[in-house]
């Protein structure tokens, strides 16, 4: 498949080779001359690695992708882009520029067995972000992944969208939390005109150098990609001090993804409050009521900023997330899941639109990934923005940026860092759990009324889980020096990070996690006692959260388990019409 459309005559879609075979009741990949077929030779597609294909869902050898006769009919016969007026009957399928690729994660993983790996490797873009980011997602702590839409004109029919002579933007831009559990996520939109500092940053240059590239303060977000030669891992970092959330991985795609990804799957259902007729930007012209896009006009719906609200880009944002929860409810139907052609169209399409960082850069970890987030249901996906305001810079009726509104932010990025769920269902579920809970917090609050031991007679090994750097050597020598006690010890980093700062023990160290839990002013929460008494001599085991700050302080305050009224959400499974 060509970027711009899904039926270039001189390639064929690789979902159209999947043939039944009557023997077994399975589909099969057939990529090369079958003498009972009689089907033409010819040679693979562009940037495609010679396919390594598994059948469906056995084993079967490997031989070339085959090429299609020129003046071939496109798949499904359509060309180029356009709507279908649809009613309420139609089968829903959805789409969007970065949620494509981000829905082909949600569902990958129950149909791996479809992908053939070598050959959609050829199509990914993958780029060494320079150390920025964790390095990696890991299977027991959430995982954040960065989102990014940029607006560079790449590819025929781009010439209307995005900056003339821009090298590309971070257009559109989402912080997608997935939560430890892997019951739920939140998908955080960044405004690309938010008042923001980029940090130093350094990039892999085509020699394989690092070439560091410095901070700029005071400047829109979007400019954190492509700008003075910042990539994907400069935006990364970005986020990194915007949120205080560390990204794990990115994902990025340009305007062709929204066109081949839309006739990908056969168009994305839309509905409409009211009729548009976009003639400054998009031209984007639909009446009221549900539509079908793809193509040309499924981009120009994603890219109107004159149609919908007050024709501002935080309207354009609602937009875009109504777009990526219908195509996620689409992409977890049976529909899809049990379509080989259906599917591998889809996984063509969102390869070759795709780039990632090294972490996740092939088929195979790209389907772990996916095995990580298939469990998700859309009614547990939130949709939110990040809160801000007009900047107070800039002059009435002259408004083009905004600012962070701290006071709305705030609660909103510490629930995302304490990795609480945004979603009502999630908040009646953990309001049951929590319910159950109270029994068992009422004991731990009894364990610190009692005898404490001497400061001399408290043993504890301290690890920092996710504190600030040095936290485990500060808190222990603070501890000796300040607080007496001797046998504190520092053991560096714990072996995995933890959502707060905890005190393990046994019921036998009661007195003096007592006493240790006065001196580090911790609450019952922190106490975790074991079931078996300690052995003589053996050290408790402090491990120091990212709500630790510094020793003698205060823990920080737990995440909020509510939003302020005032911040937008959006459910995933929720249909609704643009107005």
């Amino acid at each position: 498949m060509d970027a711009q459309s899904r039926g270039r005559a001189e390639e064929i879609d690789p979902a159209d080779q999947w043939v039944l075979n009557p023997r077994t009741g399975h589909y099969e990949l057939r990529l090369a001359d079958s003498a009972a077929q009689q089907r033409p030779k010819v040679s693979a597609p562009r940037r495609a690695a010679a396919p390594s294909a598994p059948t469906a869902p056995s084993p079967s050898p490997s031989p070339s992708v085959p090429k299609p006769r020129r003046g071939d009919p496109p798949p499904g016969g359509r060309r180029g882009g356009r709507s279908r007026k649809i009613g309420g009957g139609g089968r829903k399928k959805a789409l969007i520029i970065t949620g494509g690729t981000l829905a082909f994660l949600l569902v990958a993983g129950s149909v791996g067995a479809y992908l053939y790996y070598e050959h959609l490797n050829g199509n990914l873009s993958v780029t060494d972000v320079a150390g920025a980011g964790t390095g990696g997602f890991k299977k027991d702590q959430p995982i954040n992944i960065l989102v990014i839409g940029t607006d560079k004109r790449t590819g025929a029919g781009n010439e209307s969208y995005g900056d003339k002579d821009s090298v590309g933007h971070a257009d559109t831009t989402i912080l997608f939390h997935v939560s430890k559990d892997r019951t739920n996520a939140t998908a955080l939109s960044i405004p690309r005109d938010l008042i923001s500092n980029i940090p130093a940053c350094p990039t892999k240059q085509p020699d394989g150098s690092t070439k560091t590239i410095p901070p700029t303060k005071g400047t829109r977000f979007n400019t954190s990609l492509g700008q003075e030669g910042r990539d994907a891992g400069c935006t990364m970092r970005t986020v990194k001090e915007l949120t205080g959330i560390e990204v794990d991985h990115f994902m990025m795609a340009d305007f062709n993804a929204v066109k081949t990804l839309s006739t990908a799957v056969g168009g994305v259902p839309v509905c409409l409050a009211k009729p548009v007729n976009d003639e400054e930007g998009s031209h984007l012209k639909l009446d009221a009521g549900e539509h079908r896009l793809e193509g040309e006009q499924a981009l120009a719906f994603v890219r109107t900023r004159h149609g919908f609200g007050n024709n501002s880009d935080l309207d354009r944002i609602k937009i875009q997330q109504q777009f990526l929860g219908s195509m996620m409810r689409e992409m977890k139907s049976k529909e899809t899941l049990t379509s080989p052609k259906k599917f591998l169209s889809l996984a063509e399409a969102a390869t070759k639109s795709l780039g990632v960082d090294s972490g996740i850069g092939s088929i195979g970890k790209l389907t772990d990934l996916a095995g990580e987030l298939k469990g998700i249901d859309t009614k547990n996906i939130t949709f939110t923005t990040l809160p801000v305001l007009d900047n107070p810079a800039e002059p009435e009726g002259k408004k083009a940026t905004v600012v962070l509104d701290k006071a709305l932010a705030e609660p909103l990025l510490q629930m995302i860092r304490g990795d609480v769920s945004l979603t009502e269902v999630e908040k009646k579920e953990q309001a049951a759990k929590e319910a159950a809970d109270a029994d068992a917090k009422a004991k731990q609050d009894a364990l610190l009324q009692g005898n404490k031991a001497p400061a001399a007679d408290v043993r504890v090994n301290v690890y920092n889980g996710g504190g600030p750097s040095g936290s485990a050597s500060t808190t222990s020598k603070w501890l000796q020096i300040t607080k007496g006690v001797s046998k504190a010890s520092n053991l560096g980093n714990a072996p995995a990070k933890v959502g707060a700062t905890q005190l393990e023990y046994a019921p036998n160290q009661a007195d003096q996690a007592r006493a240790l839990a006065e001196m580090m002013g911790l609450s019952a929460s922190a106490m975790k006692i074991g079931t078996a008494d300690a052995a003589a001599k053996t050290p408790m085991k402090l491990t120091l959260g990212p709500d630790f700050q510094q020793p003698g302080s205060p823990l920080a305050a737990p995440a909020p388990q509510e939003l302020p009224k005032d911040v937008q959400q959006a459910q995933a499974d929720k249909a609704v019409c643009a107005k």
